[in-house]
C-alpha cells in the first residue's frame, strides 16, 4: 500500500471523480486506489457505482455535510478516498475540502464534468458557452445570463428542475426559448429531449441531468444588459431609488474589484447593491434599509434580477452596522446625515476601502461639503436634465441635483 499512497504527512487524501459508467469510465490507477482505501467516502449513489471495487469501509455523507467534512479530517495523515461526481472542483465537493485540505495534501483524478459531456452531446464549444450550476440553489441566478443567442448549461436539483426552469423563462418573457434535457450522461440510462419552454411537457425526468438552453427572448422579454444604470423600470420602488443615469456613474464611482463586499446603507429599492452584484460572480453585498416594507422589497428585487444571495439587514444605521462583516466599499444613499452614520461607515471600512455618498437634501449635501473639507477626497455635483411636454411643446424638466462624495480610507 506505501506504493499506493504517498507518505501520511503528504498526500493522504485522494478525491477521484467516477460518472454513471461506474469502474468502466476509471483509470487502472483510481481502481487500485479505491480498491486498497481502508475508507472510502462518498454518496449512495457513489457507492454503488464503485461497488465492485470497495474493500474497506464505506462512509455516506452526512447531515449537514460539514460534519463530513470533519469526519473526512480527522482520518488526517492515513489513507482516504473520496468519491466525487465528474469533475470534484467543478462545483463538486473538491471546492469543500479545499478550504481545509492543502492541496499538497491531495490528490485528484477529476472525471468529466456533467457540463463536459453536455457540450460534447450536443456538438457545442465549452468555451462558448455559458455554465451554470443550479443544484440546491435558486433558479433565479439564471436570469442574468438570459440573452438572444446564448447557449446556456445548467445542472438542476432533481427530476422537477427542468420544468420549474421552462416556466420561469415563460414568466419573464423568454418562453420560445429551446431547452435540451440530458439524462444520466455517460451511463446506461443516458437520453436527450428537447422541448421549447412554453410548451414544456417531459416527464419521467431522471434526477441526475442537465438543461441545455439556447435562448430566444420574445416581446416584452426583460433582458439585462452588461452596462451600469439599468432601467428604473426593472426595480421594483416607491420612488425612493438611485435613479439610472446617478446609479451607472454611482458603479463606477464605487469601481468593483473581485470578491468585494459592499454595504448599501439605506438602500431603499436596493438597486446599487444589486447592479454592484451583478457585475462579476464573485462580489458580495449587503442592503441596510430600515423600513421592513422597504427590506422586503429589495430581497424581491434582489431575487428577480439574478442575485437572490444579496444579503438584507433591517435596522437603521449606525446601530444595523454593528457586527457586519468588514466591507471593501461602502455607499451611502440615504441616512448619510444622521449622526454617526458616516464616522461608523468609515470606522469599520477596510484599509483601501472606498466610500461613496450621494446627497440630495441640503442636510446631506452640507454633512458631505463638511466631510471633504475634513477628509479630502472628490467631491462631484450631478445635474441631469430629461425633455418632457411644455405645452404643446418640449422642454429641458431638471431633476434634482446630486452632490456627490468619493473618498479612499488610507
Amino acid at each position: 500500500m506505501s506504493d499506493v499512497f504517498p507518505t501520511c504527512s503528504k498526500r493522504w487524501l485522494t478525491i477521484i471523480g467516477i460518472g454513471e459508467d461506474g469502474p468502466a469510465g476509471l483509470g487502472e490507477e483510481a481502481k487500485m486506489l479505491i480498491a486498497t482505501a481502508p475508507a472510502v467516502f462518498g454518496g449512495a449513489r457513489h457507492h454503488a457505482l464503485a461497488a465492485s471495487l470497495i474493500s474497506g469501509e464505506k462512509l455516506a455523507w452526512q447531515s449537514p455535510f460539514e460534519r463530513s467534512v470533519d469526519a473526512v479530517l480527522e482520518r488526517r495523515g492515513t489513507p482516504v478516498v473520496v468519491l466525487a461526481s465528474g469533475d470534484p472542483f467543478l462545483y463538486g465537493v473538491g471546492a469543500t475540502l479545499c478550504r481545509r485540505v492543502a492541496a499538497e495534501e491531495m490528490r485528484v483524478i477529476p472525471a468529466p464534468s456533467a457540463f463536459s459531456l453536455a457540450a460534447s452531446r450536443l456538438g457545442w464549444p465549452q468555451q462558448d458557452v455559458t455554465t451554470i450550476s443550479l443544484h440546491g440553489r435558486p433558479l433565479g441566478l439564471v436570469r442574468p445570463y438570459l440573452h438572444p443567442g446564448r447557449r446556456i448549461i445548467a445542472l438542476t436539483s432533481d427530476e422537477n428542475g427542468p420544468g420549474e426552469l421552462a416556466a420561469l423563462l415563460v414568466a419573464i418573457g423568454f418562453g420560445q426559448s429551446r431547452l435540451t434535457v440530458l439524462e444520466a450522461l455517460g451511463g446506461a440510462r443516458e437520453r436527450q429531449r428537447h422541448a421549447v419552454a412554453s410548451d414544456f411537457d417531459l416527464t419521467d425526468i431522471d434526477p441526475l441531468n442537465v438543461c441545455a438552453l439556447e435562448v430566444t427572448a420574445g416581446e416584452g422579454a426583460r433582458i439585462l444588459p452588461f452596462a451600469a444604470g439599468l432601467e428604473d423600470d426593472l426595480f421594483e420602488h416607491d420612488g425612493q431609488i438611485t435613479k439610472r443615469e446617478i446609479r451607472a456613474m454611482t458603479l463606477s464611482a464605487l469601481a468593483p474589484r473581485h470578491g468585494e463586499l459592499l454595504w448599501d446603507i439605506g438602500a431603499g429599492s436596493g438597486s446599487v447593491g444589486i447592479e454592484w452584484m451583478l457585475a462579476d460572480p464573485s462580489l458580495k453585498a449587503i442592503a441596510v434599509e430600515q423600513s421592513p416594507e422597504r427590506a422586503a422589497r429589495i430581497a424581491r428585487n434582489a431575487t428577480a434580477l439574478g442575485v437572490p444571495h444579496l444579503a438584507v439587514v433591517e435596522g437603521s444605521a449606525p446601530d444595523a452596522l454593528r457586527g457586519l462583516p468588514e466591507p471593501d466599499a461602502i455607499f451611502l444613499g440615504g441616512g448619510g446625515s444622521e449622526p454617526d452614520v458616516i464616522d461608523t461607515a468609515i470606522t469599520a471600512l477596510k484599509r483601501g476601502g472606498r466610500l461613496l455618498a450621494n446627497g440630495v437634501t441640503l442636510d446631506m449635501e452640507a454633512a458631505l461639503i463638511r466631510e471633504h473639507g475634513k477628509r479630502g477626497g472628490s467631491l462631484t455635483r450631478i445635474e441631469i436634465s430629461r425633455a418632457a411636454p411644455l405645452g404643446s411643446m418640449s422642454g429641458w424638466r431638471p431633476a434634482m441635483p446630486v452632490t456627490q462624495w468619493r473618498w479612499t480610507k488610507g
